[in-house]
């Protein structure tokens, strides 16, 4: 096995962790490798940047459900195919669609103030 020297530059100087973390990962791992994962952090860090970093799931799910009162979830449940279709053309996956039926139910069967 050969070694090479590698050169950085960075703006914030990296602790002796962070040094020895680095090392590690090009002792282990091969650069394809590591190249794939720094070019998802890139894009990672810059849509967080700019703002539009997609929320987690749960996220969604609270989005979705927080205000809906009993009638609006007994409507969006008798609907559930035309709700299920507007939830893919946003890129919902099936596990978080399924989440928001199983709150819509318990919402809906919660007694209107």
């Amino acid at each position: 096995m050969d070694n090479f020297d590698l050169n950085l530059k960075s703006k914030e100087k990296p602790t002796d962790s962070q040094l020895k973390k680095l090392q590690e990962y090009f002792n282990e791992m091969p650069i394809d490798e590591i190249l794939t994962g720094l070019h998802f952090a890139k894009n990672r860090w810059t849509a967080k940047d700019a703002g539009v970093l997609k929320v987690g799931r749960k996220s969604i799910i609270n989005r979705e459900v927080h205000a809906v009162t009993s009638e609006q979830a007994q409507w969006r449940l008798k609907n559930w195919k035309m709700m299920i279709g507007n939830y893919r053309k946003r890129g919902y996956s099936y596990p978080t669609i399924s989440r928001i039926k199983k709150i819509l139910q318990e919402i809906s069967n919660k007694k209107p103030r």
